[in-house]
């Protein structure tokens, strides 16, 4: 009798916890989007800085395989609040979106061509850049080895990767609760501070050795940059139907070029990168809000 009892007890528990992340899903994906990821991630912070046994420093080898730069973790939490929100058929419903290729060929031109570009443009007009460009290797060589991580970078860190949380869970719903500007900046926002560890570490030019000051160089131009790169996401998400397999491209188109064009560039390095990002993609986002007067093409498409 007992035993029942306790079970009734557990499985009423259990539906009352369902209920409330139904209905604070986005909550609930943040908070589990930014808890496993920084579970793993920060024993490899703290031993950076000497806190933790340099041991742990073994975590963040496994970055790779947790998304570009723990995102596994991510997706992780977008299938279970799809799950948990829509059942099965939200579960489907969200994998068919990874398979949602079709889209005009202008859209395939711009994340394929325009964004490098874009980035390329961001390198060479900062002082001292240009002059450090040593010259660009062999063209079939170069263009083989700039296809193969693109291909890499796309099945690591795109299939497993951001997108199918950030665009494929949370947007549509940001976008439903606050309206496709307020949604994007909001999601900009929590975008941008998931990524913040990287920052205490050398990996994005912190760690031991640095001070505040480097800290409040490095992360704002950072910031600044993923908030542009929300608002051109969310514009090309609007306009490709929902599209998760047009976002991971997008992302992969974005991610490719840090380890193609700083090679080439003594001067470049992550913050620099990261500054180019920002002067690239900066107009191009701010052209975007005024030409579509804030709307980012949500017109075009609804919740999926």
């Amino acid at each position: 009798m007992e035993t029942s009892k306790a079970s009734g007890q557990s499985t009423a528990a259990s539906r009352s916890l369902r209920q409330v992340m139904q209905q604070h899903s986005l909550f609930f994906f943040f908070f589990m989007a930014y808890a496993f990821s920084w579970i793993v991630l920060i024993p490899f912070v703290l031993s950076v800085w000497g806190i933790m046994p340099e041991f742990f420093s073994f975590t963040f080898i496994l970055n790779p395989f947790l998304g570009p730069i723990l995102a596994v973790p991510v997706t992780l939490a977008a299938f279970i609040m799809t799950g948990i929100t829509e059942g099965k058929a939200g579960v489907r419903r969200l994998l068919h979106r990874y398979m949602q290729w079709r889209a005009g060929w202008q859209w395939y031109l711009f994340i394929l061509l325009d964004i490098p570009a874009l980035l390329l443009l961001g390198i060479i007009v900062q002082p001292g850049a240009l002059a450090s460009f040593h010259g660009l290797p062999p063209p079939i060589f170069f263009l083989v080895y700039y296809l193969v991580s693109f291909v890499v970078v796309f099945l690591l860190g795109g299939l497993l990767g951001e997108e199918p949380g950030w665009r494929g869970f949370a947007l549509p719903r940001m976008q439903l609760r606050y309206g496709p500007l307020w949604g994007t900046l909001v999601l900009g926002v929590l975008w941008g501070f998931w990524h913040l560890p990287h920052f205490l570490t050398p990996v994005q030019g912190g760690g031991p050795g640095t001070s505040f000051a480097t800290f409040l160089t490095n992360f704002p131009i950072f910031f600044l940059e993923v908030m542009a790169l929300a608002i051109i996401f969310t514009w090309v998400f609007n306009h490709t139907r929902g599209s998760v397999f047009i976002a991971i491209l997008l992302h992969t188109s974005i991610d490719t070029p840090q380890t193609v064009w700083i090679p080439l560039f003594l001067a470049v390095d992550m913050t620099s990168m990261d500054l180019a990002g920002l002067i690239g993609f900066g107009v191009p986002a701010l052209l975007i809000l005024l030409l579509t007067r804030g709307r980012l093409g949500s017109q075009e498409t609804g919740r999926t």
